[in-house]
């Protein structure tokens, strides 16, 4: 019998593949494959799908005649609804005032919440003097400001941006001046070897490694400011959205409501998406 002698490849064939290997791995590891659910055709559709759930089952209850109309009026109705408020000019008028509300109250109350919270969250002294009464404020109900606003600072503007600023300023606060306490002790030594003091230090080292809480805190705010602006609306205002819901209510006309409703979740949603592209480009910025 022949004895079988294995074959080996010369040293520069070895290299040859072993090269050839590494350098397929690498493509494959810095050129993933996209996933199905990654694709931006496939999240709209996915998204959609809820929504029009509900509008079928919306429909459905409406003309089986499981509500009153009372009770739940049917899309077509909520509908109509709005285009007579459109025609009439006064829906386009009550959106762009409570999204103006909103976004002048968030922007008031997250830019409080970010000084603050990096003051609390980077000095021991700030944190136990500051720390516990605003955890305290923080716990109080959004209708409680209210009266005293309004005695304050009388119906205006003034009381409704104020109230939204209180909103949108806890959710920024308690986000910032947390992740700032559990930032990287070494990643702030190596800022001050290099020179960096005080706001710069800050500005270059801490608020970027803390950025992916800041957009969390950020989006928080953002859906407050919308929760204290119907409670501002409901009880001091003449115009918005809030204004709608309640001057709906004394006239039963359920179909508006609904359409309020709807609009703020909409409104909400479109501001969210706005908060979600400053978070990319802080990422790409920053992270």
């Amino acid at each position: 019998m022949t004895e079988t002698v294995p074959r080996t490849l010369p040293p520069t064939s070895a290299r040859t593949v072993t090269d050839a290997t590494a350098t397929a791995s690498a493509r494959t590891a810095h050129s993933p494959r996209r996933s199905l659910t990654s694709r931006g055709s496939v999240t709209l559709i996915g998204g959609a799908i809820l929504p029009v759930l509900i509008l079928a089952a919306w429909q459905l209850t409406t003309a089986l005649g499981v509500f009153t109309i009372a009770q739940l009026p049917s899309p077509a109705m909520v509908w109509q609804a709005g285009l007579d408020l459109f025609a009439s000019g006064l829906l386009g008028q009550y959106a762009a005032i409570s999204t103006q509300r909103v976004l002048i109250g968030f922007a008031v109350g997250a830019a409080l919440g970010i000084a603050l919270g990096a003051l609390v969250g980077l000095s021991r002294t700030a944190d136990i003097m500051f720390a516990p009464t605003l955890g305290a404020i923080r716990a109080v109900p959004s209708l409680a400001w209210v009266p005293l606003l309004i005695l304050w600072l009388k119906i205006g503007e003034e009381s409704k941006l104020t109230l939204i600023a209180i909103g949108a300023f806890f959710p920024v606060y308690t986000t910032v001046s947390a992740a700032l306490r559990h930032v990287d002790r070494q990643l702030v030594e190596a800022g001050r070897a290099f020179g960096l003091r005080g706001v710069r230090l800050f500005a270059s080292v801490q608020l970027p490694a803390v950025i992916p809480a800041v957009i969390s805190g950020l989006r928080l705010a953002l859906a407050q400011a919308w929760l204290f602006l119907v409670a501002a609306e409901l009880i001091a205002s003449s115009m918005g959205l809030g204004f709608l819901l309640i001057d709906s209510q004394n006239n039963g006309r359920i179909d508006r409501i609904l359409l309020a409703i709807i609009l703020l979740a909409i409104l909400g949603k479109l501001t969210d998406a706005a908060v979600g592209l400053f978070e990319r480009w802080a990422n790409r910025k920053w992270a």
